[in-house]
């Protein structure tokens, strides 16, 4: 008698288990697709470097934010230059990124860059993402870039 509860129970255990799978595999679930064929990785990849926001082809206004993550070696003294052109190839700003986290590191850090685009800037852009270096040589040069625009 006792093992026949145990098997019920055991049964009834596995039963629970089968529907909350299956209730589960069925709920609708969020996928986030960030398009990434408009990055160009130039001497880089995405092993050193990737951007978060904003993503390729984003819409921002002229005040946002550039966040992503880099290996600690793209910084030097915890910062990075960050570019952004106008669809003539004009520069609309020039700053730097800072690392959120210790930069000394081969392991990913994170960053921030404030841009404020020209009040009077309406249309295509390129944001440059250059890897910071103590020397000029040019071998050691590298760099991300992509398309978005600025529109409010």
């Amino acid at each position: 008698m006792q093992t026949k509860k145990l098997y019920s129970l055991v049964i009834l255990l596995v039963i629970i288990m089968v529907v909350g799978y299956v209730y589960a595999s069925k709920k609708e679930k969020t996928v986030v697709e960030i398009k990434t064929e408009n990055v160009i990785y130039d001497n880089a990849t995405s092993d050193l470097i990737t951007v978060e926001l904003p993503f390729p082809g984003a819409v921002t206004g002229k005040e946002f934010s550039v966040i992503g993550k880099a290996r600690g070696n793209w910084f030097f003294e915890a910062s990075f230059p960050v570019t952004v052109f106008d669809k003539d190839g004009n520069v609309l700003v020039e700053t730097y990124a800072s690392a959120e986290g210790e930069w000394m590191t081969t392991h990913f850090v994170p960053f921030k860059a404030e841009i404020k685009a020209p009040i009077s800037y309406i249309g295509p852009a390129t944001v440059v993402l250059y890897k910071n270096k103590p020397t000029d040589m040019r071998e050691l040069d590298a760099k991300i870039s992509f398309p978005f625009t600025i529109e409010y």
